[in-house]
């Protein structure tokens, strides 16, 4: 859907790169700027054949090249193929992209129409801006962070950095819109995305709720508060999520397990004084969640079972996307990429032909700038 569209991508780590992977998966050439060192992504923690996990799981399907952005040659073929583009983005802190020289303003005196976007973790606001922040803090100070808590009220610390996700999700959102835009009326334009902002905007039904009753915690029988939408261990000691929140689903449910007497406490509490809780729990673990997973297929109730890491890859739902010629897992958003195409790039694997093809840089100047590091 997205061919012929062309972005430089000059992001690390994984907001950006996770937004960039989502317009290559929709077609679009993805050019990774990557420092002489390469994206710090490349060198974190667990590594796949050598590069690291972060890096792997997020920038597949892009081109990369290596460029010291710091000196001039670097900065000035980073104007040249920003010049063939169409769109850029950019996640380093406010500020460092017009010390660069690349910022919007000086980018949209050679590329009127460009489209340009820069994740940031608070966006424009005076107080934050240059705070130095992760996944953790802006989940913290959005209010999602305090929705996650364990019965004595303690936030838990989630095991995957959703706000991360949410914020490259928006990025590709606000890309693709300004795309359009720019494609109807000719006018490019500077988006910033504040990570902060994207999470404080999920929590939409819990103020307008807190707002109106004092509750803090959104729509009670969406949080664990009723039998009929919960989770259930099992006797396998897994665990089951039911969420037959429609009437039909929850009558479903109590008349596949023989238990009609059920069907009026639908809404009812969970917690140790209310009987039908009790028992609905004590059903659960008489039987595993192989058992239950074929009974939520069955019986249409809205139950499914809770899924490891692990069982992704063999989970009927996952087949089409799931990519098996890779030589490590993932799963695809949207299908879009080829075996062939699915893998990350090399470190500036792809740094002389788009220094030669797009920035139209000669194969001398290019060994000039081999032999002074900034390649």
């Amino acid at each position: 859907m997205l061919k012929g569209i062309r972005i430089i991508d000059f992001s690390n780590y994984l907001p950006g790169p996770y937004a960039s992977m989502r317009l290559a998966e929709l077609g679009a050439e993805i050019i990774k700027v990557e420092p002489v060192n390469g994206d710090p992504a490349r060198h974190l923690d667990i590594k796949i054949e050598g590069t690291g996990a972060v890096f792997v799981a997020n920038n597949r399907g892009k081109k990369s090249i290596t460029l010291d952005l710091k000196k001039d040659d670097g900065r000035v073929a980073a104007l040249k193929m920003i010049a063939e583009s169409d769109a850029v983005l950019e996640s380093f802190r406010p500020g460092v992209m017009k010390k660069l020289g690349l910022d919007y303003d000086s980018v949209k005196m050679l590329k009127p129409d460009i489209v340009y976007c820069s994740l940031t973790g608070y966006g424009e606001n005076e107080g934050y801006r240059n705070l130095g922040s992760h996944d953790l803090n802006y989940m913290a100070v959005s209010g999602v962070l305090a929705q996650f808590k364990d019965r004595n009220g303690r936030p838990i610390h989630p095991a995957n950095t959703m706000a991360d996700y949410m914020g490259g999700m928006a990025a590709s959102e606000r890309i693709l819109a300004a795309l359009l835009s720019c494609k109807l009326t000719g006018i490019g334009g500077y988006h910033c995305i504040s990570i902060a902002e994207v999470m404080a905007s999920i929590m939409g039904n819990h103020l307008l709720i807190e707002n109106e009753t004092g509750y803090s915690n959104g729509i009670s029988v969406l949080n664990g508060e009723v039998i009929a939408y919960s989770i259930y261990e099992t006797r396998d000691k897994r665990f089951m999520a039911l969420a037959a929140l429609e009437p039909k689903f929850w009558v479903n449910f109590c008349k596949a397990a023989g238990r009609e007497d059920w069907i009026e406490a639908q809404f009812s509490k969970t917690n140790g004084d209310n009987p039908i809780f009790m028992e609905v729990t004590e059903l659960f673990k008489s039987r595993t969640m192989r058992e239950w997973s074929e009974f939520g297929q069955a019986v249409d109730c809205c139950l499914t079972p809770i899924l490891e890491t692990d069982e992704l890859k063999d989970f009927p739902l996952y087949k089409r996307t799931f990519e098996k010629n890779l030589s490590y897992p993932a799963i695809k958003m949207h299908g879009g990429l080829k075996s062939e195409a699915a893998l990350p790039p090399k470190k500036g694997e792809h740094t002389e032909e788009v220094l030669t093809e797009i920035a139209g840089i000669s194969a001398e100047k290019i060994k000039n700038m081999k032999k002074e590091k900034v390649l």
